[in-house]
C-alpha cells in the first residue's frame, strides 16, 4: 500500500467521475451532485491531474471518455462497492453467519441456558457454534482479545471498557435429597444442619480444596462455628450424585438445575434465618464494549436474555401454582 499516493485521493473525486461516466456530461453531473457547473469542472480538472490523463474529451455530442477513462469505469463500481461495505454496516443474517460464540459461564447457570440457547441456534444459526467453558483466570482479558464473547457471572464492579446487561437474580438455597432426615422440616437452623457433612460445588477448579472458603464458611466463621466438607468439586454431576445417594448437604440457589433437581429429587430448603444473606443474588451478561455495535453479539444476547426471561417466568408461575 503506497500510502503517500493515498493521501492525495479524495474519495468525492471518485464518487464524481463515477456520475460524470454516467452522464458524460459536466452539466448533468453537477446536477446530480447538487454543485455548479464551474464546481463541476474544477472538478474534473482535478480528476485529470490526478490520473495524469485528460479523461474526456468534447465533442459535438457531449464528453467522450479516453481509453484510460474507459478502464476506470470498469475498476471503479467495485471500488466505491468496497467502500460503501466498510462505510454501511450489512443487515446481519444469522441462517447465513459462520463463526463461533465463546461464553463463560459457572455450569449451574450452562446447564439451564445452554441446551435451549443451543436448540434455538440449530434452528436460526445454523451455521453458529458454541464454546462454553467454565469460570477461569483471565476472563477480562479474553473478552479485551476476542478469546471470549461473553461472560455470564454473579455481579461485580467492572470498569467502563465493560458492558453489563442485568439477567436477574438467583434466591439461595440448602439443598438436600428428598428422603433426608431435613427434609421435611419447613425452617432450618444452623445446628440442624451442621449435624450433617456438605458437598461444596467449587466453581472454579483452583478452590475446589476443603480449604477454600465461600461466604457461607466466612458467615459461619463470624459466628465461631465451621462445617464438614465431605467433598468439594467442580464436577457438577459428581456434586448431584453424591447429594443424592447421602444425607449431605449443599449450597446453591432456589430455581436453579430445575431439571436436575426433580431427577435427582433434590428438595430447597430457605437459608436459616440466623445467617446474614442477600436474599437474592444478582447475575449478569457480561461483553467487552468492542463488541456492543457487532450485529451478532446483539443477536446471540437478544437470545440469551430471552431464555433467561423464560426461565424466571416458568419458576414464578411453579411458585404461583404451589
Amino acid at each position: 500500500m503506497d500510502a503517500k499516493l493515498l493521501s492525495r485521493i479524495d474519495l468525492n473525486l471518485l464518487v464524481a467521475l463515477q456520475i460524470l461516466m454516467e452522464e458524460q456530461s459536466v452539466t448533468k453531473a453537477a446536477d446530480r451532485l447538487f454543485i455548479t457547473q464551474p464546481a463541476m469542472s474544477k472538478t474534473l480538472q482535478r480528476l485529470r491531474e490526478l490520473f495524469d490523463d485528460p479523461l474526456f474529451i468534447r465533442s459535438g455530442r457531449g464528453l467522450v471518455p479516453t481509453p484510460r477513462a474507459v478502464e476506470l469505469e470498469k475498476q471503479l463500481p467495485v471500488v466505491l462497492s468496497s467502500v460503501s461495505d466498510l462505510v454501511v454496516q450489512s443487515e446481519f443474517d444469522p441462517l447465513a453467519y459462520e463463526g463461533e460464540i465463546s461464553i463463560m459461564t459457572a455450569e449451574f447457570i450452562a446447564v439451564q441456558v445452554m441446551p435451549t440457547l443451543t436448540n434455538r441456534l440449530i434452528n436460526k444459526a445454523p451455521f453458529m457454534s458454541l464454546s462454553v467453558r467454565g469460570e477461569t483466570d483471565g476472563k477480562a482479558r479474553a473478552l479485551e482479545d476476542g478469546g471470549l464473547d461473553f461472560a455470564i457471572e454473579i455481579a461485580r464492579p467492572y470498569s467502563e471498557e465493560f458492558h453489563v446487561t442485568p439477567l436477574g437474580h438467583f434466591t439461595p438455597a440448602v439443598w438436600m435429597r428428598a428422603v433426608h432426615p431435613l427434609a421435611n422440616k419447613e425452617n432450618l437452623t444452623l445446628k440442624e444442619m451442621l449435624a450433617y457433612p456438605f458437598v461444596q460445588y467449587s466453581l472454579l477448579r483452583s478452590g475446589s480444596s476443603s480449604s477454600a472458603e465461600t461466604r457461607f464458611d466466612r458467615q459461619l466463621t463470624k459466628l465461631g462455628l465451621k462445617r464438614k466438607k465431605a467433598l468439594v468439586t467442580a464436577q457438577l454431576m459428581t456434586a448431584m450424585d453424591v447429594l443424592w445417594q447421602t444425607d449431605c448437604l449443599m449450597m446453591a440457589t432456589m430455581h436453579d438445575l430445575k431439571i436436575e433437581g426433580e431427577t435427582y429429587g433434590i428438595v430447597r430448603k430457605p437459608y436459616p434465618k440466623e445467617l446474614e444473606f442477600d436474599s437474592t443474588v444478582p447475575v449478569v451478561l457480561v461483553q467487552h464494549a468492542r463488541t456492543i455495535k457487532s450485529p451478532v453479539h446483539q443477536w446471540v444476547k437478544q437470545k440469551i436474555v430471552g431464555i433467561v426471561k423464560e426461565i424466571q417466568e416458568k419458576a414464578k408461575q411453579a411458585s404461583r401454582s404451589k
